[in-house]
């Protein structure tokens, strides 16, 4: 499979006091969406009514997370008029507060979400002075009430020669689709994860366009309990919520902040990798773990190296980032290096790791020229069996192992 190139950062050509400083921004793969979120017109259902119907809206179809596409490297697109059967004629026609005095658990609502205005089309929807093709996601997973409805939109796909392209990491798709896979992918997977309030344990409903959760204060169903027996009835009080308390006080979706880092030597001639016991032999790639509350970015760095290979670090620098929808994470890549005296391994404390070593500069050079690909994939001509293989070009990994080759941690200020 054939990397796809990487996303230009914004203003590559601009010079700067700060670009003539720090160097070129990186843009990592499923960063660099052509979409304008608009966030703030999440609320107005005037603008999501007029986006939902204009001619040049796409809605990107997920069935159980996969995506609608042609092939591995081609999204598709569905059009208003193929999925107004299951979502209705507008489901923006009703205000939100009264949407949320209506609700009822038993009525299955398929999950849209409004992704943005993709500005590269100057004849989209103009609205005051935003012009974009409107782009939205919607679960066509068959579920509850609507599932007839959801396989018949299923079929129709595939009888266009379309299908959901299955297998838990899409990276063959051109740089702005995948970033738009990675918006939408990430806000169905959080809607789908949260059905129930975290206080009161009852049913939530989605609202804003598909970015909150909220915990509405009656059902026109009669519940047992958080799943209890769904009857129809009179509109019921739910119990008291802390969420309908305080300001904003909804459920949002989450990003779980995740570093990975680039470990060089003291002498600056040496590279930290390592492979976890399920990968294919010769595989290796940086180390990475979860930030946890109340700790910095920096000290999340220096103890997730500690505890997974025994190397103490000092000064540790933020290189790029990678937003990775599998299933919320936001990788923060950070180039570090290690400490004098500090560079001995040892893997007795975090059983993570089945090995991690440090490898010559030249070595990872020569990796990174003929031996990355997805994990599992075949390398590049002129690989020999036996030498070290690395992540693809698409995996933050990569971005950090080559710009410490390419002389980050060197004399001229870069960072």
């Amino acid at each position: 499979m054939t990397t796809p190139p990487l996303p230009e950062p914004a203003f590559p050509h601009l010079d700067s006091m700060l670009s003539r400083r720090f160097g070129k921004e990186v843009a990592n793969y499923f960063s660099g969406s052509p979409l304008n979120r608009v966030s703030f017109l999440r609320t107005d259902y005037t603008f999501l009514s007029l986006a939902l119907k204009h001619p040049t809206t796409s809605f990107l179809l997920f069935n159980s997370l996969n995506p609608l596409a042609k092939d591995p490297s081609h999204l598709s697109f569905a059009s208003y008029t193929d999925v107004r059967p299951l979502i209705g004629e507008n489901p923006y026609a009703k205000s939100e507060e009264q949407l949320i005095s209506e609700y009822n658990s038993t009525t299955t609502i398929p999950q849209l979400i409004f992704l943005g205005l993709d500005e590269r089309n100057k004849q989209g929807l103009t609205y005051n002075i935003y012009t974009g093709s409107p782009c939205f996601a919607l679960d066509v997973t068959p579920k509850g009430s609507v599932t007839s409805q959801a396989e018949s939109l299923i079929q129709s796909m595939q009888s266009r020669g379309l299908n959901f392209l299955e297998g838990r990491i899409q990276a063959a798709l051109p740089a702005p689709d995948a970033a738009i896979y990675a918006q939408a992918r990430a806000l169905l997977d959080w809607n789908a994860r949260n059905p129930f309030c975290a206080q009161c344990g009852q049913p939530t409903m989605s609202i804003n366009g598909g970015m909150k959760r909220t915990c509405p204060p009656k059902d026109m169903a009669s519940l047992g309990g958080a799943i209890g027996g769904n009857v129809a009835a009179a509109p019921t009080e739910r119990p008291d919520c802390a969420t309908r308390k305080g300001i904003s006080n909804l459920c949002f979706p989450r990003t779980d902040p995740t570093v990975i880092m680039a470990v060089v030597s003291p002498d600056g001639k040496r590279v930290l990798i390592g492979r976890q016991k399920r990968w294919p032999p010769y595989w290796y790639s940086t180390l990475a773990g979860f930030v946890e509350p109340a700790e910095s970015v920096e000290e999340a760095v220096r103890r997730e190296v500690w505890e997974e290979s025994g190397v103490k670090l000092g000064r540790v620098v933020i290189h790029s980032t990678q937003p990775w929808p599998y299933p919320a994470n936001l990788m923060i890549g950070a180039i570090a290096q290690c400490i004098p005296g500090g560079d001995e391994i040892v893997l007795k404390h975090d059983p993570e790791l089945e090995d991690a070593r440090w490898a010559e500069l030249e070595e990872v050079r020569e990796a990174l020229r003929v031996g990355t690909s997805a994990l599992g994939g075949s390398a590049q001509e002129g690989y020999k069996e036996g030498n070290l293989r690395l992540p693809a070009g698409t995996a933050i990994a990569n971005q950090l192992l080559t710009a410490v080759v390419n002389g980050f941690v060197g004399e001229a200020p870069r960072i």
